[in-house]
């Protein structure tokens, strides 16, 4: 097709995924609302970093304000706060037989459905790591596992097309009829990252810590236990084994698990989340509510109690907020819900 991929948010996910299109001759127009994000992409080019690939692209960028015509495919890649705006903005540039694919965190599908329609939507699960740095410049740590399906688990022209241009990025993505499936994996996982960024300390000296155990491996096990009630069976995927946190695992396999993500995460220049550079770094608001927050309320629905995730939500807020400092002691307020 000769009409551009509109991405909806040139950050992380986003910004990686147009450079690399751009890069390979597929059309690319992408939209963000930092007006010197916007020309620098357009103008000296987006500038991919790290230890995976280092380039720099010219990628067609614009503000919301300046965007004109339709699109059949756009990707939104906004924070999940951000996905009611984003999609009121991007909704009347929409092809009537056209689509929006999710390369969000969190179960934004759901969000975009309401928007746009069940039947123009299409879902994706990300973990490559990356990070935006500044105007026209993205940190590319590691890959991870890329993923696309549709939310009705069926299989179609649109989603075989879609995957093949993920494939430009990471060879090795997989297409789905079951991407609920990774959707609630990363949940799990997510919830784990979240509670990383209570302390100043990278996602690998959380998961090695013996002391930080009880409360990752709880908080994951919470999520299952939703997806579970949500007849949802998670995927595994970079080192996160969805069955080591199911009510009948022990804790050997969910310690075999941490060590894993552990691992995993020692092999990327991408040392701490997103979240915590939200927190520590961006000074701005996470996405607790739309991924932590959302899930406890789905297992309120199914009766299940989740004091793990609902307290994570709340120490996320009191950093946010200026109450609490990132540090140890914080991540410990997790620790005593299970006393």
């Amino acid at each position: 097709m000769t009409e551009p991929v509109l991405i909806w948010g040139a950050g992380a996910i986003g910004g990686i995924l147009g450079a690399y299109w751009a890069r390979a001759g597929v059309p690319v127009l992408m939209v963000d609302i930092v007006p010197e994000h916007v020309t620098a992409c357009s103008t000296k080019g987006l500038s991919i970093e790290g230890p995976v690939e280092t380039f720099t692209q010219v990628v067609p960028c614009v503000t919301p304000d300046q965007l004109e015509g339709s699109y059949s495919r756009i990707v939104l890649a906004v924070k999940a706060q951000a996905s009611e705006a984003a999609l009121e903005q991007l909704k009347p540039h929409l092809a009537a037989d056209g689509y929006v694919l999710s390369a969000q965190n969190g179960l934004n599908e759901h969000t975009i459905a309401r928007h746009v329609g069940a039947d123009r939507t299409m879902g994706a699960f990300v973990n490559y790591g990356a990070d935006w740095i500044g105007a026209g410049r993205i940190l590319f740590g590691n890959r991870g596992a890329v993923v696309v399906g549709e939310i009705d688990n069926s299989l179609r022209p649109r989603t075989q097309d879609m995957y093949e241009l993920l494939q430009i990025f990471e060879p090795d993505a997989v297409l789905t009829d079951d991407i609920w499936a990774y959707l609630w994996g990363k949940l799990g996982y997510g919830a784990m990252l979240f509670a990383t960024a209570l302390t100043p300390d990278s996602m690998t000296e959380n998961f090695a810590d013996p002391a930080r155990g009880p409360a990752l491996m709880g908080l994951a096990r919470e999520v299952m236990l939703t997806a579970v009630a949500e007849g949802v069976d998670p995927k595994p995927f970079n080192g996160f084994e969805p069955a080591a946190f199911m009510p009948d695992a022990g804790d050997a396999a969910a310690l075999q698990s941490l060590a894993d993500l552990a691992e995993f995460n020692s092999k990327t220049a991408k040392t701490h989340t997103g979240i915590y550079r939200d927190l520590a770094v961006r000074k701005r608001k996470t996405e607790v509510d739309p991924q932590v927050g959302a899930v406890a309320q789905i297992a309120a629905k199914h009766g299940i109690d989740t004091p793990l995730l609902r307290r994570l939500v709340e120490l996320i807020h009191d950093i946010e907020d200026g109450r609490r400092e990132m540090s140890r002691g914080t991540f410990h307020e997790l620790t005593k819900v299970l006393a």
